[in-house]
């Protein structure tokens, strides 16, 4: 009859939704036979055969897994290693994954990153999957527009090196000091090093003619953020895709308008697929002597020394909406290579953290491990306290649901879990006993005067100021420690909310269904 009760209560309904919500988010997956695919070389035998970087949104559960190669089974990271290191170079690899199947040319690195397939969909921080964190800071005062600038720079750069699997973000301290934070999986110290502080050369070339250089020595304008100088001009259909066309201008100086003209003067047109007029040769951009896009030279350009140039290139995508975007999307890319190909700023490394994997995994067994043991100490002197499984019971299921629900929120939020994070947890889970042990002595208290409905008024006034004073205490660690903080805040907050609004009600009424006579 209690049973019957308790599930027709508001406040558990509202906890078992949220249960079943952090179980899609969390998503577990048994089938973990395979590896993952987490990052594609530019230009690589891999990307030449098909292969595609991983959208930075995708699950970690969703990534595109390689099942076999060359018909042998592929169970984990190691047969992956095995396999490919037993294979001779220049061999045919005939890989089958979870969508397709691609043929590609074995080679001293095929281009592909790869990790063993995750379990769920929450994402290991940087102390427990392994990489290298670097917090970086401009030698000069910069806007903040102009730190996002360079962060679109930076992110454009560290993807042609087919590192995708990064995270970089803008940070500030308490003291208003500017910071970019930068976090690689799978990469060395030494490499960050060299993708880092190094600021780039990029060229836009036509054959083996350089027409201009990026920065503002050859490019003196590009429009961006302007629909009457760039955009998405025209959609058409095609071989049953959908394909849309992208358009800006750029402003080139006297010296590089003179360059192109003699450099396209000679050059034959000829005419595309979709009836354009184009010279013969593409340009070509080079980002570090690595090549990032080629476009179309329309035929109005040859020979003539003009400083405004449009600049055009496709997108394509099953539906026009996704072609759009598509566009929209490399027009953007290309927008930021053409501002600066070099870093606009000179950068200084203020600290650098580099975690090998192997040590990462001992990191996440012994944080489970001491997750577990605190968990275990706090069931037992609750139980100790009340001697009453009703009370004692309740409390270690709610606290095990609050726990599981954060997780669901950080796997949807896509917060990466890192030793912040998981400190984070435990806070919000010490404070969440904390509440309930409040309720629970409400409620039992023989000598009250007030009724049931008054005690949890009570009650729920203390979690509240408490609660109050707990958000307040995390706003500042959003800031503090240049943003390294930022997780540990974020999940605390996350945590204690989830109790305040959802499990410590649950917890009200269950206590009080179950203690009614």
């Amino acid at each position: 009859m209690k049973i019957t009760k308790l599930l027709k209560n508001f406040r558990v309904i509202l906890l078992i939704l949220f249960l079943l919500f952090a179980l899609m988010a969390i998503a577990p997956n048994f089938n973990t036979k395979g590896v993952a695919i987490k990052a594609v070389e530019l230009n690589s035998s891999a990307s030449f055969a098909g292969f595609e970087n991983p959208n930075p949104n995708t699950m970690p559960t969703k990534y595109e897994a390689i099942k076999s190669i060359n018909g042998k089974i592929i169970n984990n990271l190691q047969d992956y290693t095995q396999i490919l290191s037993s294979t001779s170079l220049n061999e045919t690899l005939r890989i089958s994954t979870n969508k397709r199947e691609y043929a590609l040319i074995n080679s001293k690195d095929i281009g592909l990153s790869v990790s063993d397939i995750a379990s769920s969909n929450l994402r290991k921080g940087l102390e427990l999957a392994g990489g290298t964190r670097v917090l970086l800071q401009p030698t000069e005062k910069i806007t903040d527009n102009e730190r996002n600038d360079l962060i679109s720079v930076m992110e454009n750069r560290l993807n042609v090196y087919g590192l995708s699997d990064l995270k970089i973000k803008a940070s500030d301290d308490l003291l208003g000091n500017k910071y970019i934070l930068v976090e690689i999986s799978r990469a060395t110290e030494t490499e960050v090093h060299e993708l880092i502080e190094k600021q780039g050369v990029f060229e836009a070339k036509i054959g083996n003619d350089t027409v201009f250089i990026g920065g503002k020595k050859d490019i003196t304008f590009v429009c961006r953020n302007d629909g009457s100088c760039s955009g998405v001009r025209e959609c058409f259909t095609q071989e049953n895709e959908e394909y849309c066309k992208f358009e800006f201008a750029i402003s080139l100086s006297e010296e590089a308008a003179n360059r192109h003209a003699t450099i396209t003067k000679d050059i034959p047109l000829k005419t595309t697929e979709g009836g354009d007029q184009v010279l013969e040769k593409t340009i070509d951009f080079y980002l570090d002597g690595k090549l990032v896009d080629s476009l179309n030279v329309m035929s109005d350009l040859k020979g003539k020394v003009t400083t405004q140039i449009a600049i055009s290139g496709p997108g394509v995508g099953q539906t026009r909406e996704e072609a759009v975007n598509t566009a929209l999307a490399n027009m953007n890319k290309l927008q930021t290579v053409l501002i600066t190909g070099s870093l606009p700023y000179k950068l200084n490394i203020i600290k650098i953290d580099t975690i090998s994997p192997v040590l990462g995994e001992a990191f996440l067994k012994n944080t489970l491990l001491i997750f577990f043991l605190s968990i275990v100490g706090v069931i037992f002197i609750i139980f100790i306290r009340y001697r009453k499984i009703k009370i004692s019971g309740t409390i270690m299921i709610i606290m095990l649901s609050e726990i599981f629900i954060t997780l669901g929120v950080a796997a949807f939020l896509k917060q990466n879990m890192d030793l912040a994070a998981i400190a984070g947890i435990i806070a919000a889970v010490g404070t969440g006993v904390d509440d309930q042990i409040v309720i629970a002595d409400e409620i039992s208290r023989k000598e009250s005067y007030f009724n049931w409905k008054d005690r949890l008024k009570k009650a729920f006034f203390i979690i509240f100021c408490a609660y109050a004073a707990t958000v307040a205490a995390m706003l500042p660690l959003f800031k503090a420690g240049a943003g390294l903080l930022t997780g540990f805040a974020f999940i605390t907050i996350i945590g204690i909310s989830i109790g305040v609004f959802v499990t410590r009600p649950a917890f009200g009424a269950i206590l009080e269904i179950l203690s009614e006579e």
